[in-house]
């Protein structure tokens, strides 16, 4: 696997090895062993989750607070999406900035999300099977949100906003402005 560091420290995309031939193809989607050697990071991941969305379908932008703060490894299995980490921690040089990632059934590509982002996506394609991995499990009352549309974040999501299909409470979060993060930069 190859990891590609982004312009937010911890946040990494993840380029597996394929192995293809006229069958089809094999690739690892998880090696803690040279996960841990090439992002220098010793997860342990506790909980699989899977959505199916269709398109324009914007989830986010989420995470827990502490102490139910979740790292994800997150991947794409039919379909196409944008996802987005949103760099949430106190002290970060790169508070409030982004890193994004289009992540597809045929790159194949993960994209790590460390714990103090907020996290969403987008589905570009007519429907999307999305999975990701969590090394912490979900505890409801930690969950939290930024606005996926917040100006001061200024995300340029690439579906029109009349197309975007949201849950009740993804329309009612706040930005950053009115956040007072409990995240530390490490």
């Amino acid at each position: 696997m190859e990891v590609i560091k982004t312009e937010i420290e911890g946040v990494f995309i993840i380029e597996p090895k394929i192995f293809g031939d006229n069958r089809g193809y094999f690739f690892e989607s998880f090696n803690a062993r040279e996960f841990a050697e090439k992002t220098g990071l010793d997860i342990t991941f506790v909980q699989d989750n899977e959505s199916r969305s269709h398109y324009g379908v914007l989830r986010g932008l989420h995470f827990q607070y502490p102490p139910y703060t979740q790292s994800k490894l997150v991947r794409v299995v039919k379909g196409r999406v944008l996802d987005v980490a949103v760099d949430i921690r106190k002290g970060s040089p790169t508070y409030g900035k982004y890193a994004s990632c289009e992540l597809t059934e045929d790159n194949h590509r993960q994209f790590f999300v460390p714990k103090g982002m907020a996290h969403g996506f987008v589905v570009l394609s007519e429907d999307a099977v999305f999975q990701y991995k969590c090394d912490e499990f979900y505890h409801p009352e930690a969950e939290g949100a930024i606005a996926w549309n917040d100006p001061g974040i200024a995300f340029p999501w690439p579906v029109p906003v009349e197309d975007v299909s949201l849950s009740e409470k993804d329309k009612h979060h706040s930005g950053l402005k009115d956040f007072d993060s409990p995240f530390e930069m490490l």
